[in-house]
């Protein structure tokens, strides 16, 4: 009591205390967001257009339904951001040119979009803008009601507007872009003019590698000359363990009893009639369905087995047991099977049928909506006439079939596998005899089918498997996670690698990870480890462990690479070529004596080629490969004349042009500036977005979100 009086005196100075406390926390958050906190709420800014976050996240969520079950939010949020980048940066040139919407031009497109549309159809089947005003009362009428239809409508007018905008700008820059006769001549003269040329080559592996020394300051002054070849985005690496969560030989023993305690039968008491009830195992039970459904994680599959469609470890052992006997339990990846052949048979490996397809529902060939009745009557009833007259058959499949891919052939499917057909009517097509017919329901509808043919009598099998996965036992858990916490602490006090080591788990080093990537190699998709290594609060050396559907991660940064230019370890793969062939070019050059080909040749221990008919658009010089600043330089010279020593890309050149051989005039060069215009337009719309990307200010935060 006495501290309860105690507090209740203090009250009031400790309300102020948690005040002040929550009034610095908030103010601290605030300043670390910088005041607004506009952030929290925009996915990027681009030159100052902002995307909100919520209408991102809707698209990106549609976007990722669209793509079925194997989309997932990477691929969705790359697709979604490619598109509103394009959309904001092609906006900004609408707006800039004045590029508007005229309602004449509204009008033909949709004249042109909604012409196959019957909603928007006359009597005639033709567009019909009245129809068109009509439908957009009623929807603006119903709007209360039925909001989701003015809602489409108002978005498929917003991206059609978009759609004309687009064309009209990309119409205007094919006409800025189209290329003149003159051009078309050039084009040509690039293509055909020849020349003909004698040359001295001294390639670049004359001179051992071994002998050019190029330090890290030529490398870092080259990246600084050079730095649009050599910017990099911000990079993360790293080095994690994996620690899977997997069933240890224990949990595997205690699969196999609990795997072969199914197929004994088991007495249970029944709390209703008071009474044990014998539950048949799956030795003697003949409900395989019902079982497999209580006890395997897959259900029963009630079809017959060719031997060469058997899982190859099993295929042998399996197709040789007889009705009723068993095999396993048995392991495949992390599941025990127990497999039971329940039937023997033969059946033929392909069948030909023919069939009317009488569909629940709306029927495109006779346009009569049937309800099941009224559509089992009708196949009844058609049943019945061709089983009377064989002959009408023929003509009845044109006439009610709904089966369109199939009339053409007379309603005949030719000699098809047996899984190839959905299993109500492959059960007919092979199960039955030759010349049999009969209605069967499938989930389209109902078939009168009539076997035509079988061939290649083959034997099949049909089983029951139950299939568990083995799962590890809480006590593994728990050890796997004492383990992986274990790992985390000792990582976090002392070197990395050598707990690993020690421990005898395989460290697996990750390198180059940039912002928005997903993907870690050996884990998967796994956003968060590396939006913990962007992390402004992640420094190098830290380390921490992740939960992963195998278990754990236990992941150390290893090197953060800020956005600007590439180290000069990492470009030093790419630098130091282009750098030690400019001082073997120096000292080639320095090297050679004499003033005439031959003599310069014979300095260097090689001899005078030549070449001939070598044009600007193939640039290829024997026995060098590419050389277009070579050729160029050729190109420049009159006959007789020589260049200077020209660094190419396979060593140094000197050339002398020895003829010049103009391709003859044409009288009209506009097939080759045609072709030019193809070439530049057929990659606009990429190069265009490509360009205005360039010289954009992009903010991007997706990874805040992502």
């Amino acid at each position: 009591m006495a501290i309860l009086n105690s507090i209740r005196k203090r009250g009031i100075f400790l309300i102020l205390i948690i005040a002040m406390a929550l009034f610095a926390f908030i103010l601290s958050d605030v300043l670390t967001r910088g005041g607004g906190g506009s952030a929290e709420n925009t996915v990027a800014t681009i030159n100052g257009t902002d995307l909100e976050r919520v209408d991102f996240m809707e698209k990106v969520e549609a976007a990722q339904q669209n793509m079925g079950p194997n989309g997932n939010t990477a691929q969705a949020m790359n697709l979604v951001w490619d598109r509103e980048v394009r959309r904001v940066l092609l906006e900004e040139q609408y707006e800039e040119l004045g590029i508007t919407v005229e309602s004449n031009q509204l009008n033909n497109a949709l004249r042109s979009y909604l012409a196959s549309n019957p909603t928007f159809q006359d009597e005639t089947g033709q567009y019909s803008e009245q129809r068109m005003l009509e439908y957009v009362a009623e929807i603006k009428a119903n709007a209360n009601s039925n909001p989701q239809a003015l809602n489409a409508w108002e978005n498929y007018i917003r991206n059609l507007k978009q759609t004309i905008r687009e064309n009209t700008y990309i119409a205007m820059l094919r006409g800025g872009l189209t290329s003149t006769l003159a051009e078309g001549e050039q084009q040509y003269r690039f293509e055909n003019d020849k020349i003909n040329i004698e040359y001295v080559f001294v390639p670049f592996t004359s001179i051992p590698d071994e002998e050019i020394t190029v330090s890290e300051s030529e490398i870092a002054a080259y990246i600084k000359e050079n730095p649009k070849k050599y910017e990099v985005e911000p990079q993360v690496d790293i080095q994690y363990v994996l620690i899977e969560e997997k069933a240890s030989q224990e949990d595997i023993d205690a699969a196999h009893d609990e795997m072969n305690a199914l197929l004994e039968n088991r007495v249970v008491f029944n709390n209703v009639t008071n009474q044990n009830d014998t539950i048949a195992g799956f030795r003697t039970t003949t409900n395989y369905d019902e079982f497999l459904n209580a006890n395997s994680d897959q259900g029963f599959n009630d079809r017959w087995w060719y031997k060469n469609e058997l899982p190859e470890s099993i295929r042998d052992t399996v197709f040789g047991l007889s009705v009723d006997e068993i095999y396993g339990p048995y392991q495949v990846d992390k599941t025990l099977n127990l497999t039971k052949v329940i039937g023997r048979r033969q059946l033929p490996d392909s069948a030909r049928v023919r069939h009317i397809l009488i569909p629940v529902g709306y029927n495109q060939t006779d346009s009569i909506t049937r309800n099941d009745q009224e559509a089992k009557r009708t196949a009844d009833s058609l049943l019945t006439i061709v089983k009377r007259t064989p002959s009408k058959y023929d003509e009845l499949v044109p006439q009610f079939s709904s089966d369109i891919s199939s009339i053409p052939n007379d309603g005949v499917y030719d000699w098809f596998a047996y899984n190839a057909m959905v299993p109500e009517f492959r059960d007919f097509s092979f199960e039955s005899n030759e010349g049999d017919i009969g209605v069967v329901k499938t989930n389209f509808g109902y078939h009168i089918v009539e076997v035509l043919g079988q061939k290649n009598m083959r034997d099949v099998i049909k089983v029951a498997t139950i299939t568990k996965e083995i799962e590890p036992s809480e006590n593994t858990i728990n050890t796997v996670f004492s383990e992986a916490t274990s790992f985390e602490l000792e990582a976090a006090e002392g070197d990395f690698a050598a707990i690993a080591k020690e421990k005898e788990l395989s460290l697996r080093p990750v390198n180059k990870i940039g912002k928005m990537d997903a993907n870690i190699p050996g884990v998967g998709t796994n956003r968060p480890i590396v939006s913990w290594g962007f992390n402004e609060e992640t420094e190098v050396g830290d380390v921490r462990r992740f939960n992963v559907p195998q278990g754990y991660v236990i992941a150390q940064l290893t090197r953060r690479n800020p956005k600007g230019l590439m180290s000069v370890s990492e470009a030093s793969i790419l630098v130091t070529p282009i750098l030690r062939n400019k001082k073997k070019a120096e000292r080639i050059i320095a090297a050679s004596t004499g003033s005439t080909l031959q003599e310069i040749a014979a300095s260097h221990n090689v001899t005078v080629q030549n070449a001939s008919a070598i044009t600007m658009a193939a640039p290829t010089i024997p026995e060098a490969g590419n050389e277009p600043k070579v050729v160029g330089a050729a190109f420049g010279k009159k006959a007789g004349e020589e260049t200077d020593f020209i660094r190419g890309n396979a060593g140094v050149f000197k050339v002398r042009v020895l003829a010049v051989n103009p391709a003859p005039e044409l009288e009209n060069y506009a097939s080759y500036a045609n072709k030019m215009n193809v070439n530049v337009t057929q990659n606009l719309n990429t190069n265009l977005v490509k360009a205005l990307k360039e010289t954009a200010d992009i903010e991007d935060n997706r990874s805040t979100f992502y």
